[in-house]
């Protein structure tokens, strides 16, 4: 009997593709990596510029579609006792006669202007508004961004390389079980908890009632709306890092990493971890929008004074001043946590080649 090998049907190209995916990304130059990471954030910013245009075209066009009369929260009380004068005086004032275009017009002119505009919600102009709420907001997000994405990875490459045990089966229990709670229920039980059961920590603000704001009261005021942003971010990081776990273990490196006698930690850190953090990374740049709506409902329930709780303020009392750019700031800070996200992983892997 003879045995016949199987004849190559790759092509010379396919040749070459499995070769450059079977390598390591550690051979690649960093200069090359450099370019490639410059050359993927530079597309990113020149898509970002139509899609802010878009962005903005589409909240002020809701913005006029809206039942509510934004007549009424100008003018607040006392809307029933102002004359047929006084009504028409504050629509020219701010306005609210003219079509929308031509006020999406006029707000962008405004902006290169330097002039964004008066808040009627926070009877400041909307410039002093960005400024005091927006090292709250920052502050918190990246925190929570960062504690939830260091958990995440730790305890889901933990979980994964024990598939099937007791701690795997235990956080993949409270994950999934969190990941169907609201962060609105998470930040109501931390509130029930620690600052009304056990009376640890406060339960909103910042600072207390006439005091200055002081690094300790921030921390202390801050602990649990960060937490509450913190365990709604876990979820769906920990799942996906404990999935690409479990799939780059059973990989055929691992095994071959195995045969050589590498195990442990080493086995983890070298050859596991590397890959699998990979999907972790790519689900950040796409969960962002989450990160940006918990915020806003964790400072709406603690009374936060960032610029979320704001951004709600200001859809509630059709403050569109402030809503504007507050609706434009958070889709540049989404796209842009996604370019970075994605510039990481080439930077990590340059075999993704990601073109957009």
């Amino acid at each position: 009997m003879t045995t016949q090998l199987a004849p190559n049907t790759q092509s010379p190209g396919e040749e070459v593709a499995a070769q450059c995916c079977s390598s390591d990304p550690g051979s690649v130059p960093r200069r090359t990596r450099g370019r490639r990471v410059v050359g993927l954030l530079g597309r990113r910013l020149l898509m970002m510029i139509p899609t802010v245009v878009l962005v903005s075209l589409g909240v002020f066009a809701v913005a006029a579609a809206s039942p509510f009369d934004p007549l009424t929260e100008h003018l607040g009380d006392d809307y029933q006792s102002a004359t047929a004068s006084q009504r028409e005086a504050v629509t020219q004032a701010y306005g609210l006669d003219g079509h929308w275009f031509g006020a999406w017009w006029r707000w962008w002119g405004d902006v290169f202007s330097g002039d964004a505009g008066w808040s009627s919600t926070q009877s400041r102009p909307v410039t002093d508004v960005i400024v005091d709420r927006l090292p709250f907001t920052l502050g918190m997000s990246l925190l929570a961004l960062l504690f939830a994405t260091v958990i995440a990875i730790v305890v889901g490459a933990l979980t994964g390389m024990r598939r099937g045990g007791l701690l795997d089966r235990v956080c993949t229990g409270v994950a999934a079980m969190l990941a169907a709670t609201p962060p609105f229920v998470v930040s109501l039980v931390l509130v029930s908890v620690f600052a009304v059961g056990l009376g640890w920590l406060p339960a909103a603000g910042a600072r207390r009632p006439g005091d200055a704001y002081t690094v300790a009261g921030l921390f202390t005021h801050g602990v649990l709306p960060c937490l509450a942003l913190t365990i709604s971010m876990i979820p769906w990081l920990l799942l996906t890092m404990r999935a690409a776990v479990v799939d780059a273990a059973a990989s055929e490196a691992v095994r071959g990493a195995r045969a050589r006698g590498i195990g442990g930690w080493a086995l983890l850190r070298g050859h596991v971890v590397p890959v699998s953090v990979l999907p972790t990374l790519a689900l950040l740049g796409t969960r962002l929008p989450e990160l940006v709506a918990g915020a806003a409902i964790v400072e709406s329930v603690f009374g936060w004074p960032g610029l979320a709780e704001a951004l709600v303020d200001s859809a509630v009392a059709l403050d569109f001043s402030l809503l504007a750019p507050l609706a434009v700031g958070s889709a540049v800070l989404v796209l842009i946590g996604s370019a970075v996200s994605d510039a990481a992983a080439v930077w990590i892997d340059p075999r993704i080649g990601l073109r957009a």
